[in-house]
């Protein structure tokens, strides 16, 4: 019996069917912007299209330019484009995929001065104030969506996605937040609505019938003046009447300050809105959002949530989900775990995106794991992220690996990052490793410190062995009080209720957040504590935040000056700061350790002193590299490469070790 019956069936659209119930969601890689980068992007296309995904969303290209995210951002409006973009179409289906072209106009979210938006409001986000658009510049934009619909047609893709969602232009014309105009495209709901609908009607006409069309509609805005339940009803609705195909699912607008995809982010959080729409239109509907493995999308699907599940990030961290979930082994999936360092965080600085978890994901053409011309005898010394990647892929080459490692459980830092509260994805990166060094014949050695004599024998070591705790030098470390990060996590000591972390960085602030953490909560909890409508009776979806009492009192130190809660990634930071503020946590910046003793910790913040009269300090100053073996086996004319924390400490960086360990593989 199928395992994921609902998610494997075909959707019949009427003038043609998707093989399943998957959508590869947009993902703007970076890739589009830059010379070069169609043959890579066609690559990493083919990947996921090989393996089975239904249809494939391309990332955002904007209709004109004026509508681009940024000056040399993404465009697809004149022939020229047509021919650029059959690379892509034809990888996909010299696979038997469809791929679809998403037509994105930033509005006032562009970051270049010639932004245009229904009114003249700057978003908090950007640095420009757009320009109202005018009647005819309306039109004119309307007429420019169809124009690149129909281009999009003739470069062989399979229908477009009209971005409707997410705080961009059209959304901008949906909500009074943006929408402040009196004439005939704004004031009433009605009003708000007429630019998506001329929009779509506009593409219909020029592309035919017989043409997927999606529109991304923003069920949920998150924020003040957005859209009340009946208006988005209501343009789903009408909508479907001018020809749309599917409507996907839009979560929140980028300006919002509450998270929707981060890993903090329940499974299938958003599926209930998805559900609460499905039921007043005909057409198939799109849920999205923290959908990361085929158990969470099977059980949406066959609740009858929604019709098809749209799933972008995961794709990064795996292109073969689909063919995997297929062939009943969704265990040996590379799932994604929602921390953004490698995508998101990568994307909004203009980096090309890839996986923490994946790093040869938009790399398809560069980061090449060929099968060895003359195997090897290799040993890796450490089994956390680094280890685990390099053992991993120089199995997958041909080599013969054996691992070592001094614990009784793989995952090293992972597994201690496993239990922070809202990292508990981290469990599924370690799980996947375990299963594909089994699969790949890897030889464990566990529950041993490797010595030189064990590593000898080897044609190359890998030396992966981490970092362990930095201390610093205050005068008083030694008190029964003080204890490091690593040995709280690991060892789950009772703390007092009066708790100080030393070090903001990114580990401090998990242990602060850990340390703050009330009583697990449902799902309905959390859309609670965030301020988010269940029950949608107002505007935007958000209601006032469920308060509640910490409990205890921790403060989160840091030496620099200025704002705390930079470590933790660009596009996630601030989710870490705003649960700290939330639950009571104090954050000090420009502090100077002086003494730890019976009465607490003492202080200066700006000069003045000060005691925190806490139960217990926690170590979360930094950490130092673990590397007793490379010199050694150097001296002995063994090969040794060291990679991960043992090669730099520093902040810890899971990205760069999982990436190092299988560039390394590459090269032996």
């Amino acid at each position: 019996m199928e395992r994921f019956p609902h998610l494997l069936a075909p959707l019949d659209l009427g003038f043609t069917q998707l093989k399943n119930r998957v959508l590869m969601g947009s993902m703007h890689t970076g890739l589009e912007d830059v010379r070069g980068g169609f043959p890579k992007l066609a690559a990493f296309y083919a990947e996921r299209a090989k393996a089975d995904v239904a249809l494939i969303v391309t990332g955002g290209f904007s209709p004109n330019f004026k509508g681009r995210l940024h000056p040399l951002g993404a465009q697809f409006s004149h022939t020229r484009h047509v021919r650029q973009h059959r690379i892509l179409t034809e990888a996909v289906h010299q696979h038997g995929g469809k791929i679809a072209l998403q037509l994105l106009h930033a509005g006032r979210y562009a970051m270049h001065p010639f932004a245009v938006s229904a009114s003249g409001m700057k978003a908090p986000i950007s640095r420009f104030a757009p320009h109202q658009l005018s009647d005819r510049g309306i039109r004119k934009t309307v007429a420019d969506f169809a124009h690149s619909a129909e281009l999009a047609r003739e470069a062989g893709y399979d229908g477009v996605e009209i971005m409707g969602s997410e705080g961009y232009l059209i959304n901008q014309f949906l909500c009074q937040r943006t929408n402040q105009r009196y004439d005939d495209w704004g004031g009433s709901s009605q009003n708000r609505m007429r630019f998506a609908l001329e929009v779509v009607k506009a593409v219909r006409a020029r592309v035919g019938r017989d043409f997927i069309v999606i529109f991304r509609l923003s069920m949920l805005d998150l924020v003040e003046q957005g859209s009340q339940l009946e208006d988005v009803i209501s343009l789903a609705q009408r909508l479907e009447k001018s020809g749309v195909t599917l409507l996907n699912t839009g979560i929140g607008w980028h300006e919002a300050q509450i998270p929707t995809i981060a890993t903090q982010v329940p499974r299938g959080a958003f599926s209930w809105v998805t559900e609460r729409l499905r039921q007043h239109v005909s057409i198939p509907v799109i849920a999205c959002n923290r959908i990361n493995t085929p158990d969470v999308a099977e059980s949406i699907l066959a609740a009858e949530q929604a019709d098809m599940v749209s799933m972008a990030r995961p794709f990064l961290a795996d292109p073969d989900f689909v063919a995997k979930a297929k062939a009943g082994k969704p265990e040996t999936i590379n799932t994604c775990i929602g921390c953004n360092q490698a995508c998101l965080d990568h994307v909004f600085v203009m980096q090309r995106a890839t996986c923490l978890v994946n790093p040869q994901a938009c790399y398809e053409t560069e980061l090449i794991l060929q099968p060895a011309v003359q195997p090897r005898s290799i040993a890796v010394v450490g089994a956390g992220p680094a280890g685990l990647s390099a053992a991993k892929a120089a199995a997958q080459r041909g080599h013969r690996v054996t691992l070592f490692e001094k614990e009784a459980a793989l995952g090293g830092q992972f597994r201690l990052a496993m239990s922070i509260p809202g990292k508990e994805e981290f469990k599924e990166t370690i799980r996947y490793f375990d299963v594909q060094l089994d699969l790949l014949g890897v030889k464990r050695v566990m529950r041993h410190c490797a010595t030189v004599d064990d590593l000898s024998l080897f044609d190359d070591v890998i030396v992966a062995t981490g970092v362990k705790p930095r201390i610093p030098d205050i005068s008083g470390i030694t008190h029964p009080k003080v204890i490091d990060y690593q040995t709280l996590i690991r060892d789950k000591p009772q703390l007092g209720n009066r708790v100080a972390v030393i070090g903001a960085g990114g580990v401090g602030v998990d242990v602060a957040s850990m340390l703050s953490e009330p009583a697990p909560l449902s799902l309905e909890g959390w859309l609670l504590s965030w301020g988010i409508d269940h029950g949608l009776t107002h505007g935007g979806g958000l209601c006032p935040p469920e308060q509640y009492s910490p409990k205890r009192q921790v403060w989160l130190l840091q030496r620099k000056p200025g704002k705390m809660g930079r470590g933790p990634g660009k596009t996630t930071g601030w989710i870490h700061k705003k649960t700290l503020e939330k639950r009571g946590v104090k954050m000090l910046s420009d502090v100077v350790y002086k003494h730890i003793d019976d009465e607490g910790l003492h202080i200066l913040i700006q000069g003045q002193p000060q005691c925190l009269p806490v139960d217990h300090v926690v170590l979360c100053s930094g950490q130092q590299s673990v590397d007793e073996l490379s010199t050694p086996l150097a001296h002995k004319g063994v090969a040794v490469h060291v990679i991960g924390g043992a090669e730099l400490a520093g902040e810890l960086d899971a990205k760069r070790a999982i990436r190092r360990g299988v560039e390394l593989a590459a090269q032996l």
